[in-house]
This record gives structure tokens, C-alpha cells and sequence, in this order.
């Protein structure tokens, strides 16, 4: 594992000493899980830009074609 130092405001501190306490784990983890929450999201949209630069519109409009056109069922009516 990596150690790491990281400089907080003293109100961020106490709110995250806090939060640790009351969900009952360290403030190392409660930040450890904060990071990686926030790297998947930013990795996620990364992905995201990515699959859509594959697309093809016409692969799209042909598959919508495959999909027959029924009434929808009760409950599900716009």
C-alpha cells in the first residue's frame, strides 16, 4: 500500500472524522472509498466518450428496424 499526506481545511476534517465514525470505519477507508468512487466516474465517462466515437448511425437505425412495432402494454401508455 501507498501512504499518501494530504492537506485538509480543519471543518473538512472534522466532517469526514465524523462521517467515518458513524458508518463505523476508518477515515482512511471513508477517503480510500471516496477516491476510487470518483475515479470510476470519471472513467466511466471516458468509456462512454470512447463508445460513442464507435457508433454508427446506420448499424443503430438497422437494429431499431429489427424491433417490431406492437402497442404498448397496459400501464406502460404514454
Amino acid at each position: 500500500m501507498t501512504s499518501l499526506s494530504v492537506r485538509l481545511p480543519n471543518s473538512v476534517h472534522k466532517s469526514l472524522k465524523q462521517l467515518a465514525e458513524r458508518e463505523g470505519i476508518s477515515i482512511n477507508m471513508l477517503i480510500a472509498s471516496a477516491v476510487a468512487e470518483k475515479m470510476a466516474a470519471l472513467e466511466a465517462e471516458t468509456y462512454i466518450q470512447n463508445r460513442a466515437a464507435r457508433g454508427n448511425r446506420a448499424a443503430f437505425e438497422a437494429a431499431l428496424g429489427q424491433v417490431p412495432t406492437l402497442e404498448p402494454m397496459p400501464g406502460d401508455a404514454l
